[in-house]
């Protein structure tokens, strides 16, 4: 990662007076945006799937507002991700509601985090609730959510499982979503036992050492995430549909109000980037406002990414080189003597600072099987130095421990 005594975080920080060129990118500026409404202007095959979806798909995680659903809905987006966990089930009740009708115009997308020890039973019985919840005798694609291990996916029951949920027509296409430690094996795994249809995971411009390469051609970069566009690449070829999430890279969008012109925003500007990647068939964001979707559904259909975007997301590493965790990268798991997650840990804390949603960062921390609750007596701090993007990991995994288990702590 280093050359010349300059590491990620010491260059973006030191960088931040050079702004990005049409020289750097050999790029013009995209044409301004035509006036009008906003509204889903792109639809992409899904892999080796029959179907067709928005390139902005509706996350659900933090919503529980029909009218948020109704909204998208009506402004083109057709693709609908939730899961049983989001808002303990009321995020699937939400858009249940809001669908009624209009069931055969959307595809729906849920999730359930089926463990190594899961048997086709339970599977069945928290799908039968989820297809309850969302008022639908089907869904479209049903994922193992946030897999980590490859244990998991080995497990016979889930296979069973989803052969029966299929002719029984429960379920259409299956699917594992990921964002933890162990990404890449885990992707590896699936993919090359073709146990999945669609693949959902982390990405964004943060993680595709194709961004740094761009403006980077003097320094020599080790990326934590270099594997990311081999997978994409792999799955593609086999036919398997990739939905990226996260692509927010922690979502802090009003730090990047003062460097938005017009009607660009960095928001649109990490979707264009993202879109721009052939093997990516979609994406999915979380949207808690009518205000939020309108300017997402902006960047649909939109071309690749121009200067003044790239010029944004540059912008935003430099200013976010503190926190920035590459969730799935672990490069630090092994350093925890105590077994902490750290990955996961840092994942709670961007819920919790960055998106501004303390409650429902707690919700996920509690489901941590090892929290960091174990860095308020550590001493000799193993993790420090472990993080290739220069993150103090004993510093803020502490904060997230006493902000997430205290009501009144603060970061």
């Amino acid at each position: 990662m280093a050359h010349a005594g300059l590491n990620r975080r010491q260059f973006l920080i030191r960088g931040g007076g050079a702004t990005l060129g049409v020289g750097l990118f050999g790029a013009r500026e995209a044409e301004a945006e035509a006036a009008g409404e906003p509204r889903i202007r792109n639809f992409r095959k899904l892999g080796r799937t029959d179907l067709m979806i928005s390139d902005i798909g509706f996350g659900s995680s933090r919503s529980t507002d029909p009218d948020l659903v109704r909204h998208a809905f009506e402004r083109g987006v057709n693709y609908f991700d939730t899961a049983e966990s989001y808002k303990g089930g009321r995020s699937e009740l939400a858009i249940g509601e809001a669908l009624q009708g209009h069931r055969d115009q959307v595809i729906l997308a849920s999730k359930v985090s089926a463990e190594a020890h899961a048997t086709r039973a339970e599977l069945m019985r928290a799908l039968e609730g989820s297809l309850r919840r969302l008022r639908t005798d089907r869904i479209e694609i049903y994922f193992n959510h946030a897999v980590n291990s490859a244990d998991r996916l080995k497990n016979d029951e889930w296979a069973a499982f989803a052969d029966r949920a299929k002719q029984q027509g429960k379920i259409r296409w299956t699917g594992m979503s990921g964002h933890g430690g162990r990404l890449i094996e885990c992707l590896d795994y699936a993919l090359d036992n073709d146990l999945v249809d669609v693949v959902l995971c982390a990405y964004n411009f943060g993680q595709d050492p194709a961004f740094y390469q761009r403006f980077t051609s003097q320094l020599d970069w080790i990326a934590v995430q270099p594997e990311l566009p081999r997978v994409f690449a792999k799955a593609a070829a086999m036919g398997v549909g990739t939905v990226a999430m996260k692509t927010l890279r922690g979502a802090r969008l009003n730090d990047m109000r003062p460097y938005e012109r017009g009607s660009r925003s960095f928001a649109q500007a990490a979707f264009r980037w993202v879109l721009a990647n052939p093997n990516v068939s979609g994406l999915v964001v979380s949207m808690t406002s009518r205000e939020q979707i309108d300017e997402y559904l902006r960047a649909s259909g939109k071309p690749a990414p121009g200067v003044v975007d790239l010029d944004l997301l540059e912008r935003y590493l430099q200013s976010s080189v503190e926190g920035d965790c590459d969730h799935g990268c672990n490069v630090c798991e092994s350093a925890c003597p105590h077994g902490v997650a750290i990955s996961e840990v840092l994942r709670t804390r961007m819920y919790a600072v960055d998106y501004g949603d303390v409650p429902y960062a707690r919700e996920n921390y509690a489901r941590l099987a090892v929290d960091a609750g174990a860095c308020a007596t550590c001493a000799d701090t193993p993790c420090l130095g472990r993080c290739p993007a220069g993150i103090d990991i004993p510093r803020l995994t502490l904060r997230t421990e006493r902000l997430l288990q205290s009501r009144t702590a603060k970061t």
